[in-house]
């Protein structure tokens, strides 16, 4: 087993065994591509939503909140495009029955071959030493120039057929590469299909008739149909945003590793409403300030890289993806898109009603354009999940697992642990569990020995985990314990608050 896929499955196995993600419905055998977010789990991913709206709302005064229904009108995903263009392109291998994403396994072979650039570097690293320069070996390097030009002919051409909708090029492309089913090891592919992604179901007694309508595959456009309403009553000028925090919902025909990809998911949307033509200086603005957000949790800046998208979308000028190093290599986090006017004039046209902004400076009606960041929930939490769980060597030659969870993010704040379950320890440590939970979410635990604790604890990420002893009773002096460092000291009960408050504050991760 390759040490990338041995260390996702410790992340997949460690999210069950520590309460962070059930397979959904497991006692009747799971669903395909469901899971639930279990006790710690959903205390994770709501600090990471806390953070984002934070970031995005409350330290923006131009930038609103909103909630939009999960159903609208059918007409709106009419208007979007999603009817009739929400595809994704897709191909079997007739000897496993596999059906997996085109564009997707052509991805993978780039990976691939950016793998053996890796390994070129890392040679030559250990060759060179302290005089080996990375930059000049990429510019000079034979092999290293011919796996970049090798690349750079592969995305083009994938870039083309995707681009014209060239579905039979795409296929030929794969046949070319050589690409083998993961399952099967066969070259034995059908043609490359479009499948559409959106679940419809029935709607009763819209205008007296059953009429389909769709689970959205997005929350944008929630915030687009709205868009004109929050202005008006919000008195908010241009430059202005629209966030929201909702459920998406896409018929993904190849969903897989954990939640990365699944069909129920939650996305962190900003719609941003700009003056037309400033676009490109607010897209700018925009990568710089969510690089900076996902850098400042701490997981490493070399596991964040931009990728330009080869295939734009129909509406939009520019777009970019902000991919992290999942233990299956970089893959997309968050995307950056200049969607320019596209989605208001269209639902102009659709819906018959004028969406225009009256600029009371030029006395003029504009269609804005719109700035767009759009980021996975559930992806961020599996980034800072695989990203924070270590296994260390201790000097006693002993092991020990850690979720190293930036501290803000952590579920459990702080462990109040009182040593034995007798002589009035625990009534104590539960007068500290009261003092402190108003502010934190802490959690009592008395069962098994003091180390074990130590080590649960250290498991699902806690910070902070407090001893309760005997001098407790006669001092109100506790052994508070840091998760990173291991190092233990006497403090005061009364000074606990201030303690936990300093490290897990979430304006720690805006300094």
């Amino acid at each position: 087993m390759a040490a990338n896929e041995d260390a996702f499955k410790k992340v997949v196995s460690h999210a069950k065994e520590f309460g962070f993600v059930f397979p959904s419905s497991e006692i009747y055998d799971g669903l395909s591509a469901t899971y639930d977010y279990a006790q710690n789990g959903v205390e994770l991913k709501n600090n990471i939503k806390k953070y984002w709206w934070m970031s995005m709302v409350q330290l923006h005064e131009e930038i609103v909140g909103l909630d939009a229904a999960i159903f609208m009108h059918p007409k709106t995903w009419k208007a979007s495009g999603h009817v009739d263009a929400f595809n994704d392109p897709m191909i079997d291998n007739k000897d496993s029955n596999k059906r997996y994403r085109a564009d997707v396994l052509i991805e993978e072979h780039i990976a691939k071959i950016e793998g053996k650039i890796n390994k070129d570097i890392t040679k030559a690293k250990k060759r060179f030493g302290d005089a080996f320069n990375e930059e000049e070996f990429r510019a000079t390097n034979g092999n290293v120039l011919r796996r970049l030009k090798e690349i750079s002919d592969i995305e083009t051409k994938m870039g083309d057929a995707l681009n014209n909708d060239k579905l039979d090029d795409l296929q030929q492309l794969i046949i070319d590469l050589g690409i083998t089913c993961a399952v099967s090891g066969s070259k034995n592919w059908t043609e490359v299909k479009q499948f559409n992604l959106m679940f419809g179901t029935e709607l009763g007694a819209v205008s007296g008739d059953a009429s389909k309508i769709y689970l959205r595959p997005e929350t944008a456009q929630g915030i687009f149909v709205n868009y004109l309403n929050v202005q008006k009553t919000g008195r908010m000028k241009i430059p202005f945003g629209i966030a929201q925090i909702g459920k998406a919902f896409r018929n993904e025909i190849v969903a897989r590793q954990f939640i990365f990809r699944m069909r129920e998911f939650e996305q962190m949307e900003m719609q941003f409403f700009i003056e037309p033509g400033t676009q490109m200086k607010w897209f700018e603005y925009w990568k710089e300030t969510r690089i900076k957000w996902h850098k400042a949790l701490g997981l490493g800046d070399e596991n964040y890289r931009f990728h330009d998208h080869i295939q734009l979308a129909h509406y939009a000028d520019a777009a970019t993806d902000i991919e992290f190093n999942f233990p299956f290599g970089f893959k997309e986090l968050e995307g950056i898109h200049s969607r320019t006017d596209f989605d208001l004039k269209q639902h102009e046209e659709f819906s018959g009603k004028k969406l225009r902004y009256f600029d009371p400076e030029t006395k003029e009606n504009i269609v804005p354009y719109v700035l767009e960041t759009s980021i996975g929930v559930d992806r961020m939490f599996l980034a800072v999940l695989s990203k924070s769980l270590k296994e260390e060597q201790l000097e006693d030659g002993t092991e020990r697992t850690v979720l190293s969870l930036p501290a803000p993010l952590a579920p459990i704040k702080a462990a109040i642990l009182p040593l034995v379950r007798k002589d009035g320890l625990p009534e104590k440590a539960r007068e500290i569990l009261k003092l402190l939970q108003m502010e934190h979410n802490c959690m009592y635990e008395e069962k098994d020995s003091i180390g074990k604790r130590y080590r649960r604890q250290d498991a699902i990420g806690t910070p902070y985990c407090i001893a309760v002893d005997y001098e407790t009773l006669d001092d109100n002096m506790v052994t508070i314990r840091d998760r990173d460092t291991m190092k233990q000291e006497r403090v005061a009960i009364s000074d606990l608050v201030s303690i936990i408050g300093k490290k897990v504050s979430m304006s720690n991760l805006f300094q």
